[in-house]
């Protein structure tokens, strides 16, 4: 499965093909899901969002631009899913309550700690700066793609992420 088998599902879906977008589905349903997720800090609207976002994409999947990258297309099409959900309802913010007892040796109790301690911070940071941690680290994407998906320059991405990540270490540190 690589770059050239996704450029064939494309084309074969731009011709009609459901068997050829599943293929996309398959393979991206779970980034997209993940990136929702962390974004709207709620499941419910995550599984929406990815809904929506795949159905946006079987729709405009006959202008999509063979040769260009699938991930970034799908990214800039949840993102926007993401943020119509947000605008026409405000998502409740989940709080994540630190339960680990101080002291734990456990090495897979530390991980969890350490991913909490993630979790809160990420729900610490603002909108804006939550998108952008979430599309570099989570969506694997470059700062260029994020770019484009955001329709931000990439001096702007650059800057809100160096500012995100600065504040996510602040928030992750105080609770260590």
């Amino acid at each position: 499965m690589g770059p050239t088998d996704e450029q064939e599902a494309v084309r074969r879906a731009q011709a009609g093909e459901p068997d050829a977008f599943r293929y996309l589905v398959e393979r991206y349903g779970d980034t997209l899901h993940g990136t929702a997720y962390l974004m709207t800090q709620n499941a419910a609207a995550a599984d929406d969002a990815v809904q929506d976002a795949f159905i946006d994409a079987w729709r405009g999947v006959r202008g999509f631009r063979l040769g260009a990258p699938v991930k970034p297309w799908l990214v800039r099409i949840l993102v926007n899913r993401v943020l119509a959900l947000q605008r026409r309802r405000s998502l409740p913010t989940v709080v994540i309550e630190d339960v680990s007892e101080p002291g734990a040796e456990d090495p897979a109790e530390a991980q969890v700690d350490a991913a909490d301690a993630v979790g809160r911070g990420l729900a610490a940071l603002s909108a804006e700066h939550r998108r952008v941690v979430v599309l570099r680290y989570y969506g694997e994407l470059t700062v260029p793609e994020i770019a484009g998906v955001l329709g931000w320059r990439e001096g702007t991405v650059k800057s809100r992420l160096h500012r995100a990540l600065a504040q996510l270490r602040e928030v992750v540190g105080e609770r260590s």
